[in-house]
């Protein structure tokens, strides 16, 4: 009789973060919605206790192999944990006032979300990693349109979710096909039996080439590559900000991590040129390209801020894929690690948005004038996480871009290095026009802002982050090196 491993030790932070949320809608409602900080921080208490939970690590797999602990799952979980957390301290201002109604059910959702990424980062397996990818999505259709009164918001929720269930309909149906050829939906053995196939039969027929195709499509989409882009700008201008922060990280780190797990492990064969016209590598360089001309460009069009960043998180998804085409131990590190800083420099950069916005009802660029003036601390604080975003030494972005064209020219993707530094220069005038706005352009220097202690909290985290590992980078790097390994690459 075939036995099942369950070791349920290897869940617990993700079974932990699941009924926390239960805990924290049930606070919200017992207590009335009197007090919407102290749902908040309860919010931010659980998500810091996860990640005390994930530092006592316990590697393994669990569920026959369909749940991995590894350190690339922990990697990514310490992304998805606190992009949660900064998206949660930005909401304090919303939560006292837009929301107030529903607090309990716009933290908890963040939180369902948070987990259905963590059991993505650990999927092993084809089911287990779809069902992760729908409960991390699930969620933020519904916080994409939390703003119920507000037209943009239930028009992003709307797209969200057509686009979304398009998406998720297109990759379940390459999964099928992928499953269909190899007989298995586990990743490891879907790798063995695909070398097996190709050594019998020689070639490999067209079936398999629509089934890779249609997994980069459903999964570009979540990731809003170039051309899969279209829903990103409409939802991120339309959605409350946090959210829109929280979508431009969490969930590209998720998407990121279900490409890793799907092309750099399952069909790692794919990328070698002997196996052309099947090399998803090339397909993934050309969407990449095209990612950092449209996401750049575009945005230098872009008078609402929210709009900007949003064009500007599609042309840094192109930088990031640098990285995964380049199906190297350097590679993968350095996706990690772009991610890593991403995380610092983008929660930051929307964290400022929506104190900005809380305080004027405002996310057009214009209205940022004069703003070191009225908040020299705050407009401070963007500059740095934008100057970042651009590729600005000795901050953290610039060591991220620095990692990812380095393992771009090791691969031999010259080509794609050249556009992606050309495109870092346009990329730099539409940052450097917000910055220009708050320190060279009058405006209302009578404007008073007051930060929220969690909102300050984020900015800290946000310029800590940004500025210390861009320094520093080694302990971080390191730690990608070390997850990147688990692929066995060269």
């Amino acid at each position: 009789m075939e036995t099942f491993d369950y070791n349920l030790k290897l869940i617990i932070p993700e079974m932990f973060l699941f009924v926390w949320a239960l805990v924290v809608i049930v606070f919200d409602i017992s207590s009335k919605r009197r007090n919407s900080d102290s749902v908040g921080y309860l919010t931010m208490a659980g998500l810091a206790i996860t990640a005390v939970l994930l530092y006592n690590f316990h590697g393994g797999i669990s569920f026959n192999n369909m749940f991995s602990s590894d350190i690339l799952a922990l990697f990514f979980k310490v992304i998805f944990l606190g992009s949660a957390f900064m998206a949660v301290g930005s909401s304090f201002g919303l939560a006292s006032d837009k929301i107030k109604n529903h607090r309990g059910e716009y933290y908890g959702l963040i939180l369902f979300s948070t987990v259905g990424m963590m059991f993505l980062s650990s999927s092993n397996e084809l089911i287990s990693l779809y069902v992760g990818l729908e409960l991390t999505t699930i969620p933020l259709f519904v916080l994409a349109a939390f703003y119920k009164d507000k037209k943009t918001s239930v028009e992003a929720g709307m797209k969200y979710l057509i686009v979304g269930a398009f998406s998720s309909a297109v990759l379940l149906y390459g999964l099928s096909l992928l499953y269909g050829f190899t007989g298995t939906t586990d990743l490891t053995m879907i790798k063995i039996n695909l070398s097996l196939l190709f050594l019998s039969a020689g070639k490999i027929g067209p079936g398999l080439i629509l089934a890779i195709v249609m997994i980069i499509a459903g999964i570009s989409f979540k990731l809003a590559l170039v051309p899969f882009h279209m829903w990103a700008p409409d939802v991120y201008q339309g959605a409350p900000t946090p959210i829109t922060a929280f979508l431009s990280v969490g969930s590209k780190a998720a998407g990121v991590v279900a490409f890793a797990r799907i092309f750099v492990h399952g069909l790692i064969a794919f990328v070698d040129p002997v196996m052309k016209p099947l090399d998803w590598g090339i397909i993934v360089a050309v969407m990449a390209a095209a990612a950092m001309v449209v996401g750049n460009i575009t945005a230098l069009r872009q008078h609402n801020i929210k709009r900007m960043l949003a064009y500007s998180s599609i042309a840094q998804v192109g930088y990031l894929m640098i990285g995964m085409v380049a199906v190297s131990e350097l590679g993968i590190a350095s996706v990690g690690f772009y991610m890593f800083m991403y995380l610092f420099a983008n929660m930051g950069a929307f964290a400022v948005a929506t104190i900005f916005e809380d305080k004027t009802g405002s996310s057009s660029i214009s209205s940022y004038k004069g703003l070191s003036k009225s908040a020299p601390a705050l407009s401070a604080c963007m500059a740095i996480f934008l100057l970042s975003l651009t590729g600005i030494p000795p901050l953290g972005g610039f060591a991220a871009k620095y990692i990812v064209f380095a393992a771009g020219i090791q691969a031999g993707y010259y080509w794609l290095v050249i556009l992606g530094l050309l495109t870092s220069v346009v990329a730099l005038y539409y940052y450097a026009n917000v910055i220009k706005t708050m320190y060279f352009s009058d405006g209302n220097s009578d404007l008073k802002i007051n930060i929220h202690p969690a909102a300050r909290l984020v900015l800290v985290i946000g310029v800590i982050g940004v500025i210390i590992f861009g320094i520093y980078p080694e302990p971080i790097l390191n730690f990608a090196m070390e997850s990147a390994a688990l692929f066995a690459l060269p």
